[in-house]
């Protein structure tokens, strides 16, 4: 049954196009308040947003949009919007996420793909509403405190010692330090498999770019390899961070300065403080928006946390920590 909203949305839509709207179809969604449906303007397929004011900001998906287009960066057309209303018409990309495509006799060339746009996304620092908010200090922090608030506390009932805390604080002092050391540039910050579409032509576009930031050079690439959806084999991810090295210093976007080792540093790191962010967020839009489907994607996270703090002698105490504390503790849980 259509919502007051919907029925608004396709009044606008109908008003907007000159065209008599069928039912506006549901488009697969996001994590956000954001709602998608697919309509038409008579003459092809079109895409309609809901986004609540209350909640979203059309202003800045406009504005990182008008941007990325400018750089070369693949997005959808906004056909139009109304922002006091909280809506949007974007041209259709179609349905076909990365994710869908990706086999292992294909990823290396379609991860490339996606490589290969990094550099006008990371070009994007300021847009027409002014610079990208920093993906400074207090961000970080706060991302990585969803995973103990939401995670270890919410979900799982865990209650640190003081021991823990410290243990705690040490790992996000690494991790603040680890982003901070690092270029900063532009960053999608969602930039994944299931937010880049594969269009007709095979080639590919993004969406759900609206949180840019100025931040951590190897961000986005550690999100688009090291994806909280699917996983690949080390050794292709090491090369293809790899290869986006050596891209980006050809661009002149990186110094050559910064040796394989340095940069497998920053990105194995990058990947850990993304997870852990992940991690609490699956948490918490299960608690608190009753998307409980996410939970099936927190083992995953949590492997990789486990696997690459393996690697790092300054991460030893965490990584026996994760072992010895936080996987029993999900284990239980999800066999209650």
């Amino acid at each position: 049954m259509e919502n007051q909203r919907e029925i608004q949305l396709k009044a606008w839509c109908e008003a907007v196009t000159g065209y008599a709207q069928g039912p506006l179809q549901p488009v697969s969604g996001d994590a956000s308040f954001r709602r998608y449906f697919r309509g038409s303007d008579g003459q092809r397929s079109v895409i309609a947003v809901d986004a609540p004011p209350q909640q979203e900001r059309l202003d800045i998906f406009v504005a990182v949009a008008e941007a990325y287009r400018a750089q070369g960066v693949p997005v959808p057309e906004i056909i139009a919007e109304h922002r006091g209303k909280g809506f949007m018409l974007l041209s259709d990309l179609g349905s076909t996420l990365l994710l869908s495509k990706l086999q292992r006799d294909n990823a290396p060339e379609l991860y490339r793909q996606a490589i290969d746009l990094l550099p006008g996304i990371m070009t994007v620092i300021k847009t027409a509403e002014g610079p990208l908010p920093a993906y400074d200090e207090a961000l970080l922090q706060r991302e990585l405190a969803l995973f103990k608030d939401w995670l270890l506390e919410r979900h799982l009932g865990l209650e640190l010692s003081p021991a823990e805390e410290q243990l705690w604080a040490d790992f996000c002092e690494l991790m603040v330090s680890n982003a901070q050391e690092q270029p900063q540039v532009g960053v999608h910050r969602d930039y994944h498999s299931r937010n880049l579409m594969v269009l007709t032509d095979n080639t590919l576009a993004t969406i759900d770019f609206q949180d840019a930031v100025l931040g951590p050079v190897t961000y986005d690439l550690v999100s688009l390899l090291r994806d909280c959806y699917v996983a690949w084999p080390t050794e292709l991810v090491q090369e293809l961070a790899e290869y986006a090295r050596t891209l980006l210093q050809e661009n002149n976007q990186l110094a050559r300065t910064v040796s394989a080792e340095q940069w497998q540093r920053w990105f194995d790191l990058m990947g850990i403080q993304r997870h852990t962010k992940a991690a609490g967020i699956f948490a918490r839009l299960c608690h608190r928006d009753g998307k409980d489907g996410y939970l099936n994607d927190v083992p995953r996270t949590l492997n990789y946390l486990v696997e690459v703090a393996a690697a790092y002698p300054e991460l030893a105490q965490y990584h026996s920590w994760l072992n010895e504390r936080v996987l029993p503790a999900w284990h239980q849980q999800s066999n209650t």
